[in-house]
């Protein structure tokens, strides 16, 4: 299958878990991120082309907030080839404040590779 990303993706070297902001519920784990998106690893599917309220934890050399939240729609859902038991889901940024887009730049900046 061809390539669709036009922006390039950053493998993530830190476990930084992200929650449904709404039910609280942790989601998965960042494995990529890029300047318009993520891609998570979870335990189970998820459906596709919904919107999340997701919220990202932060630490203290990020920023004086404790998480930022912003909405980001399932793109797509594959098993991994590795580890069949778990997901890996793509998500598109679909709308972030400015301050916590800044935010976000620096966990692409200082964990992705």
């Amino acid at each position: 299958m061809a390539e669709k990303r036009t922006v390039p993706r950053k493998n993530f070297s830190f476990y930084m878990r992200v929650l449904n902001d709404d039910t609280e519920e942790i989601l998965g784990h960042m494995v990529e991120v890029s300047a318009v998106g993520l891609r998570l690893e979870t335990v189970g599917p998820l459906p596709i082309n919904k919107d999340y309220y997701l919220r990202v934890e932060l630490t203290p050399d990020l920023g004086d907030l404790p998480y930022i939240v912003f909405i980001a729609r399932s793109k797509w859902c594959k098993i991994d080839n590795i580890q069949p038991n778990l997901f890996r889901v793509g998500f598109e940024m679909i709308e972030i404040m400015p301050e916590d887009r800044e935010i976000f730049l620096r966990i692409q900046a200082k964990f992705g590779s």
